[in-house]
């Protein structure tokens, strides 16, 4: 049987990324699952695995990836460090036609590479199967809180990326205090809102219906998460699933009623562009009682009015004064202060390296080094080693081209 060579690439995007698709466990576990499968890592100064840690379980630790078959990263290759006419595995974040990585898709095809999408690796019922959601979901909700205290000085949480990973982020929660009227919303189920509820849930906090939250009877801390179907309505006021998803435009957002009794809002859905804005600045103005808008979906001015700019995980708070839909300090006393990280599995990356190597080794590689009867593989192929377009991406033709 002819040995395929998988390379995993040093990640090479500002600001750094600590992350790896693989583990020095799972790269050795990879190994005698696959007899044909020779590992190399590209030594790296930052990665959150040290390269003795893969040379201490026979992984091979090398500076040129040429002699590799298959390419792994994580985020975006940096385009000075394409190979040609290899086979690259990465989040290309080009198949929402972002403008700012046109000219990464150009070069991928110039230099004739295949290029294989994790966001578009589904099953036959179009479930993703690999991805970093959950730990997106769990340093999120852990920010919300870690804002929460500072915004209302009531406690102080160590940084999650400050922290060793994910059991001392647990620990940290056990400094959470809540008045017993304190309320919170999680918009969005999947991967991103059951991360967050994996840590919602650490605390003493009671989960009630979407009903029961509107009665706002409780004489405790409490929360309720909603689906598409508890946050939008009809303009005539039914919800159904299919005419939603098909022409969205007729649906309107019913979320400020639920706000409007929350302390803290936690987005971690998906929304579609062409679907109603969730919470608008007029909304924001009559709520008079939001402190914390945690969103984890981080949509760029989009459906969330507040959230007019990324954060960043050193400075990850910044305060939105609805009155003038302005950016404030997030310490005034009217400010609505919002933690909008856009990378936040970076500050568990051990934990989150470890999660989604995990989803890769168990759903990827079988179909990619092995049968494929459903194709999996193809359709999350973008590009072709013939410097063209796959079929299930030619919508990206016009992208290229810059119109």
């Amino acid at each position: 049987m002819k040995q395929t060579t998988i390379g995993i690439i040093r990640e090479g995007k500002v600001p750094p990324d600590f992350r790896t698709p693989l583990t020095p466990n799972q790269c050795e576990v990879l190994e005698q699952i696959f007899p044909n499968v020779k590992i190399k890592v590209q030594s790296s100064p930052i990665r959150t695995y040290k390269d003795e840690e893969y040379q201490n379980l026979g992984i091979e630790i090398v500076t040129d990836l040429t002699a590799c078959d298959l390419i792994f990263g994580v985020k975006e290759v940096q385009i000075e460090d394409l190979i040609p006419n290899k086979t690259f595995v990465f989040f290309s974040h080009t198949l929402k036609k972002q403008p700012y990585n046109r000219a990464l898709l150009q070069a991928i095809l110039h230099k004739n590479i295949r290029l294989i999408d994790y966001e578009a690796i589904r099953d036959k019922q179009q479930k993703r199967l690999v991805g970093f959601g959950r730990y997106a979901g769990i340093v999120g909700c852990y920010n919300g809180f870690l804002t929460y205290g500072l915004k209302t000085k009531t406690f102080t949480l160590k940084p999650a990326n400050q922290c060793e990973d994910r059991k001392e982020v647990e620990q940290e929660m056990k400094k959470v205090v809540l008045p017993n009227n304190f309320r919170a919303v999680i918009t969005g189920f999947g991967r991103v809102g059951h991360g967050a509820k994996e840590i919602i849930d650490l605390l003493p906090i009671k989960e009630v219906s979407p009903e029961e939250f509107l009665e706002n009877k409780h004489n405790e801390a409490v929360y309720c998460q909603l689906d598409s179907n508890e946050y939008y309505q009809h303009v005539n006021g039914h919800f159904n699933k299919g005419e939603f998803y098909e022409n969205p435009s007729e649906y309107v957002s019913i979320l400020p009623k639920f706000l409007a009794h929350a302390d803290m809002y936690i987005p971690c859905h998906f929304w579609n562009n062409r679907a109603p804005n969730l919470l608008s600045q007029s909304a924001l103005i009559e709520n008079k009682r939001l402190k914390v808008v945690a969103d984890i979906s981080c949509d760029i001015a989009g459906p969330i009015a507040c959230t007019i700019r990324p954060s960043k995980i050193s400075d990850p708070i910044y305060g939105y004064q609805a009155r003038t839909g302005e950016e404030v300090d997030w310490r005034d006393e009217d400010a609505i202060a919002v933690m909008a990280v856009d990378n936040l599995p970076c500050e568990l990356p051990k934990d989150a390296s470890e999660d989604f190597g995990s989803e890769l080794v168990k759903h990827v590689f079988p179909v990619l080094l092995g049968e494929d009867p459903d194709q999996i593989i193809h359709h999350a192929t973008e590009t072709t080693f013939e410097g063209m377009l796959n079929e299930p991406f030619l919508y990206l033709t016009d992208y290229l081209k810059g119109i």
